[in-house]
């Protein structure tokens, strides 16, 4: 088993998603920390009774999945100062037998790489479209990456270096993250190896649709804080966002009422931008391509609904709310 390595899981209300999450991690026999932020199901006893060090998120302030993991991370290192490597999860996935070593033993090989992550699957693609719908989004290219996604092996000199997640962020926090690793002279890389199993119960269009507004919002706060050269993070989905489900739709709307309906004629082009999609994935091997490309561009509407809230909680002060698709 690698040494020197240890685990950060962060969770609210996962319940049984929980329990299977932190089983599998027993036989690793590894320093574990859970943050919990803010749970009501009885996911504080249950990780308590597993022997696990757990951490409550104070409520008075704004909890984040970054503020979690960085307390996570300063829990661990605070109980174990000699760690090297530190694995995060969320509450909501299980981790696959193997990962850990191979993980551990390509980054002792690698010392310019900060951070690996591999194949994240959901666990039940066939219970509905959605779910099976992140299975698709999850299955990226191999090798060096720019950014990662919750599950991910790091450094911990890497880490401490950037200063950690930025907790201010309610999304996204993870690519944000890459950014600044990158910018320091790190590599991401994704091996071609079974991490995670991810368990995401989504069975309702409403949830998809709050998922992906959520990561529209995302977009647009790493596109404002990255998206000037040399990084330009997030431009490019941001400028689809905003054409696609905003601009053409409002354009759609107003020439339709000033021509008679002659603009609805406009609505064809969103087909040929499913058509382009999918036929790009068939030539790149990847499958379910037509189902991917419907819902890619839907997606774009939600996502627009996001980037719109991000700016507009930006301009007037609000504070950000987290955006939660799970029941």
């Amino acid at each position: 088993m690698t040494k020197n390595l240890g685990i950060v899981v962060i969770g609210r209300n996962e319940g049984e998603r929980l329990k299977n999450c932190l089983l599998s991690l027993d036989s690793a026999n590894l320093p574990v920390v859970y943050v919990d932020s803010g749970s009501t199901d009885g996911s504080i006893e249950l990780a308590c009774s597993l022997s696990t060090n757990v951490i409550e998120l104070d409520l008075t302030i704004p909890f984040t999945a970054a503020r979690a993991r960085n307390i996570g991370f300063d829990t661990l290192l605070s109980l174990y100062p000699d760690l090297i490597y530190v694995q995060f999860i969320d509450g909501d996935c299980e981790m696959v037998p193997g990962w850990l070593d191979q993980a551990g033993a390509y980054l002792d090989g690698h010392p310019d790489i900060a951070l690996v992550c591999g194949r994240r699957r959901e666990k039940h693609p066939e219970q509905s479209i959605y779910n099976r719908l992140c299975d698709l989004e999850w299955d990226s290219p191999i090798g060096e990456a720019s950014s990662c996604g919750g599950d991910a092996m790091i450094t911990v000199k890497a880490l401490r270096e950037i200063g950690g997640y930025n907790q201010e962020l309610i999304a996204g926090e993870e690519p944000e993250m890459c950014v600044r690793l990158r910018q320091k002279g790190y590599k991401i890389w994704r091996l071609p190896i079974e991490m995670t199993q991810h368990d995401a119960q989504m069975t309702q269009f409403s949830q998809w649709w709050k998922r992906n507004q959520r990561a529209g919002y995302a977009y647009a706060n790493g596109n404002w804080l990255h998206g000037k050269a040399p990084e330009f993070h997030w431009v490019k989905e941001n400028k689809s966002n905003w054409l696609w489900g905003l601009i053409l739709p409002v354009f759609i709307i107003i020439g339709s009422l000033l021509s008679e309906g002659l603009a609805l004629v406009l609505l064809t082009v969103y087909p040929l931008l499913v058509y382009k999609i999918a036929r790009s994935r068939q030539e790149n091997g990847y499958g379910d391509s037509w189902i991917y490309a419907f819902f890619c561009v839907l997606s774009k509407f939600p996502q627009a609904i996001g980037q719109a809230q991000f700016h507009w909680e930006r301009v007037t002060g609000q504070a950000p709310s987290l955006i939660e698709y799970k029941k």
